[in-house]
């Protein structure tokens, strides 16, 4: 069975992002290291691993302040360079991974990564879940919102109660280290579960209003 190459994939670590798989990223890159390895990408397989920044990583930001070991590998789908060398760019969430090693002399990190192995789960399994999610999306506020909207056509499409969870912990939830240890979670039926509790405890502010957060319109893929 082919396996990607995940080999030698740049690191792009921040503070505040938490990475899916199917969700899309707009990115703006204006460090020196970044514009490096933003080219580099570009002229390979257009791949770059979004890492979450640990606690303390205001002490070194640039050096090589700690990460969480469980990355997200994501394809530049799109990109824009603009005269002074800044990039904007999309990029889209692949596939789970986790750091081995990390190796190199490149300005910015670059890791050795291997897909996070995962315990699958029957869509049959995950019934009640999905239930669960279409329930909060029944909130008027949400409903009404041009992202709330959005998800509801994915729910009557064919996309996978699985693939749904990433995509609402990515757009809705806002607490990082619940979204860094979802993105860990190797059981697929857990990991659903635990974004489906967490989304249900937004419901009684979906129900009184709907924060900006919520009301964005990014874009899912």
């Amino acid at each position: 069975m082919y396996q990607e190459d995940l080999s030698a994939v740049p690191l792009f670590p921040l503070p505040n992002v938490v990475l899916f798989p199917g969700a899309v990223l707009p990115l703006h890159v204006f460090e020196e290291r970044y514009k490096t390895m933003t080219a580099h990408a570009l002229r390979g397989p257009r791949r770059i691993a979004m890492a979450l920044l640990r606690p303390g990583w205001d002490k070194n930001y640039h050096g090589r302040p700690a990460i969480e070991p469980v990355v997200c590998v994501g394809t530049i789908l799109s990109h824009e360079k603009l005269p002074d060398g800044r990039y904007n760019f999309l990029l889209r969430g692949d596939t789970r991974a986790r750091i081995v090693r990390e190796y190199g002399d490149e300005a910015y990190r670059v890791a050795w990564l291997e897909p996070l192995k995962q315990a699958p789960a029957l869509e049959i399994d995950l019934t009640e879940d999905r239930r669960r999610l279409e329930a909060v999306f029944e909130s008027p506020s949400l409903r009404e919102s041009g992202l709330g909207q959005q998800f509801l056509q994915l729910m009557n499409g064919p996309v996978s109660t699985a693939q749904l969870a990433d995509l609402i912990a990515f757009y809705f939830l806002e607490n990082l280290q619940l979204k860094q240890s979802i993105l860990a979670e190797p059981d697929v039926r857990a990991r659903v579960s635990r974004v489906a509790e967490a989304f249900e405890a937004l419901h009684s502010v979906l129900q009184t209003t709907c924060p900006a957060s919520f009301c964005k319109n990014p874009g899912v893929n």
